[in-house]
């Protein structure tokens, strides 16, 4: 299926018609990587004395965030882009920990709700603190408030791309 869809994709571009990036475009383009991965690993690192994933951080901020701290399973895997069997595994993960439970949907029985615990809630508090002060010394206190906003107004439109190319797909 990966080779058909490949092809497909390669079929699509003509190699004649490529735009090939030109240095200062390939620069940036790897520097976003680099900082991409580089952050991301630390981030990983930061939260592990907590035995928690950025992923386990993400599901309990999108549930602590969300009306009667529950989501539908589907809207919590479309939110944090995952697919329902990947986000399942790890909701099985995250409720033998006691972060959460899952809770049938009254109103669709195939439904079910991934609902934050109070022991979940409890270590939101105390991990945030933590995490903040991670995001601020690796990311944020290294910018200057214009870069930071310059920065936003630069990514914006690549986000927006993505979610409503997402939207398509």
């Amino acid at each position: 299926m990966e080779t058909e869809t490949a092809t497909a994709a390669e079929a699509a571009v003509d190699q004649n018609d490529v735009r090939w990036l030109a240095d200062e475009e390939q620069c940036a383009w790897r520097t976003y990587l680099d900082v991409n991965r580089l952050l991301t690993y630390q981030m990983e690192k930061d939260l592990q004395p907590f035995g928690l994933t950025m992923n386990d951080y993400e599901i309990l901020v999108n549930l602590s965030e969300a009306a009667e701290k529950r989501l539908r399973m589907s809207d919590l895997a479309s939110a944090t882009l995952q697919s329902k069997s990947r986000l399942s595994h790890q909701i099985t993960r995250m409720e033998n920990a006691g972060l959460v439970r899952r809770e049938n949907c009254e109103s669709d029985r195939r439904g079910l709700y991934a609902v934050l615990t109070d022991d979940g809630m409890s270590t939101m508090r105390r991990v945030a603190p933590h995490h903040v002060d991670s995001v601020r010394r690796h990311f944020i206190d290294l910018l200057t408030p214009q870069q930071l906003a310059d920065l936003r107004t630069a990514m914006k439109p690549v986000a927006d791309n993505l979610r409503q190319v997402r939207g398509r797909g």
